[in-house]
């Protein structure tokens, strides 16, 4: 038998790991959802926590509800086990079909002085839980405070409830939950906890039974329409302003032809004005700390076929009925598109004649996913430390890990390979000088930080009203679809960058600085300073959110999320400006 060399057994592996994967994809919606009559329906309970605080959750049965003798825990997805979710089978029997009107009981329990302080405690932070049935969400609050007969404030504890729900044949279409009987909670009271079911028969169909949880007032309120229009009307000043200064450049170039054709002298034209003919000698000289750069754009490359791709596939397949589905495609699509972050990282390095490739290849795979691990382990640590849902479960983090270690690691190496090879021959139109030509001083509106913090405005600004919509969808429980909005915005986003990061280049070449490649990447990047900015108005005005707890995983959700639209702006503004650099110097002509 011929024995496999160790390079074909790896590959061979890596083939098995992304099969398996892709079938764990596939096989997520095999289940049926159909029922017989008289078949049981499982209630699953999620967790437990503050309304307004949504990372800070807690098993459902951290309060003293009936808990069942023996605990039956559903297996989470990747997506599931990162976001918290612990779904475990309660104590309500549900029968398909079958009504139960009466208060049919759970169990009863006698409010010890323990049983007292949590409940209490629960009540006054306005805690909340949340069921699933067949895979519908349902939510329902804890208790509420109430005044008595002396004006005191009176705590109670719902102890009733009233399920009804909704079924199409089979299928079960619509649920709903309400909280009723509330009892004071008083110590030593006997509280017994019960519930109500009535079947509904719905015409509401099993592929738009998630309809009802959409707020189609909120995302489709005209100011959204504006605010794609305003976005759209900005891309068309600034690809007009791009086409001025393009026409000018061709306009001097053509005049040099016709002076070349008439017999002048067209070395005249390298005296004018206009000072960015002056630094072709300079102008693609390898930008400071080259491997981190060629890094950060191999990343920025992969996160824009990353976020294309969800979006696409979000409009293609609905995520948002899926727990889980987003951050689980996130990591998959991640691991299997590192190719992407090594072949464009490897081949601008090596245009750029760096030596240490190996060095730029370390970096492409462990910078963007070493930055989230930092982050990540402090928040696991706090989670740990307050008990939460949000702690990650070791074997999670050993899958995540895996994952990374046999199928980041490895593509970004062949991708780097295949990219020195195939893409690294260097394409520049002008040689570099030997010695750096002097950078003169400019004006303070034309320096480098200006600009660099001036790039980010407008392409903020051409988000901006996406970013509410997505914050008001995470932050406040609501279910974001308007994936074609999404991916509209994020062209307008592209092309608005490119554009502002094309100008800023510009004014600095026409000042006779030749630094633009990392000045076109920070210029782009500054859109994450506004967004990061924006989330802090966010969480002061627009939510009502509390503690350390919660304050610690906000700003470092925020900061992640900030972070790596900061390397995807500052990509996409190095990736247009390089195309606009290479046009207008390719007349230039050395000796």
């Amino acid at each position: 038998m011929m024995r496999q060399s160790p390079t074909v057994r790896f590959l061979l592996f890596v083939a098995l790991i992304t099969l398996a994967l892709t079938a764990t994809l596939v096989t997520a919606d095999e289940k049926t959802h159909k029922y017989e009559v008289g078949e049981n329906v499982i209630v699953w309970a999620n967790h437990v926590g503050p309304h307004y605080n949504p990372q800070e959750t807690y098993g459902y049965y951290t309060l003293p509800f009936c808990k069942p003798e023996k605990m039956v825990y559903k297996n989470p997805s990747l997506g599931e086990a990162l976001q918290g979710m612990e779904l475990v089978k309660s104590r309500i029997s549900l029968v398909f079909r079958q009504n139960e009107l009466e208060h049919k009981p759970i169990c009863s329990i006698t409010l010890s002085k323990d049983f007292v302080k949590k409940f209490v405690y629960a009540v006054e932070n306005h805690y909340w839980y949340q069921f699933y049935i067949d895979d519908l969400p349902i939510w329902a609050m804890v208790g509420g405070v109430a005044k008595d007969k002396s004006s005191n404030h009176v705590n109670y504890l719902y102890t009733h409830q009233k399920f009804s729900i909704g079924y199409n044949d089979q299928n079960i279409v619509q649920v709903s939950l309400t909280a009723e009987n509330p009892v004071p909670i008083v110590e030593g009271a006997n509280v017994q906890f019960t519930y109500s079911v009535e079947w509904v028969s719905s015409d509401v169909t099993f592929e738009g039974r998630f309809r009802s949880y959409l707020d189609h007032k909120f995302f489709e309120h005209k100011i959204h329409w504006f605010s794609i229009f305003n976005s759209f009307m900005m891309v068309l000043f600034l690809a007009g302003l791009v086409f001025m200064i393009l026409v000018r450049t061709l306009k001097t170039d053509l005049a040099e032809y016709h002076d070349a054709e008439e017999g002048y002298d067209s070395d005249s034209e390298f005296a004018d004005d206009s000072g960015w003919k002056q630094v072709h000698g300079d102008v693609f000289r390898p930008p400071s700390f080259l491997p981190l750069f060629c890094a950060l754009i191999g990343t920025g490359w992969q996160l824009i076929i990353i976020v294309f791709a969800l979006i696409v596939f979000s409009i293609l397949g609905s995520y948002y009925d899926t727990r889980g589905a987003v951050l689980t495609s996130f990591i998959v699509i991640y691991s299997l598109t590192s190719f992407a972050s090594g072949y464009f990282s490897g081949s601008l390095y090596l245009k750029y004649k760096g030596q240490n490739w190996i060095r730029t290849m370390l970096l492409s795979a462990t910078l963007f996913p070493g930055v989230i691990f930092i982050v990540a382990f402090g928040m696991n640590s706090l989670a740990l430390a307050y008990s939460t849902l949000a702690a990650i479960p070791v074997g999670t983090i050993f899958s995540v890990f895996a994952m990374w270690a046999l199928i980041t690691v490895p593509l970004t190496f062949i991708g780097t390979i295949v990219g020195r090879n195939v893409a690294g021959k260097a394409d520049f139109p002008c040689r570099v000088n030997q010695i750096s030509r002097p950078i003169p001083q400019k004006p303070w509106y034309l320096s480098r930080a200006v600009l660099i913090l001036a790039g980010g405005i407008l392409p903020f600004g051409s988000i901006f009203i996406e970013m509410y919509f997505v914050f008001t969808s995470f932050w406040h429980y609501k279910f974001y679809y308007v994936y074609g909005f999404m991916l509209l915005v994020f062209v307008i986003l592209i092309i608005v960058t490119m554009c502002v990061s094309i100008v800023s280049t510009y004014f600095l070449l026409n000042a006779e600085d030749h630094r633009w490649t990392w000045t076109a990447y920070w210029s782009s990047s500054s859109t994450a300073l506004y967004v990061f900015l924006y989330a802090v108005y966010f969480f002061n005005t627009k939510t009502k959110m509390q503690g350390f707890f919660q304050f610690c995983f906000y700003y470092a959700s925020m900061g992640l999320f900030s972070f790596g639209l900061s390397v995807l702006c500052g990509s996409i503004g190095y990736i247009g400006t390089s195309i606009f650099v290479k046009r207008i110097y390719r007349n230039i002509k050395v000796d």
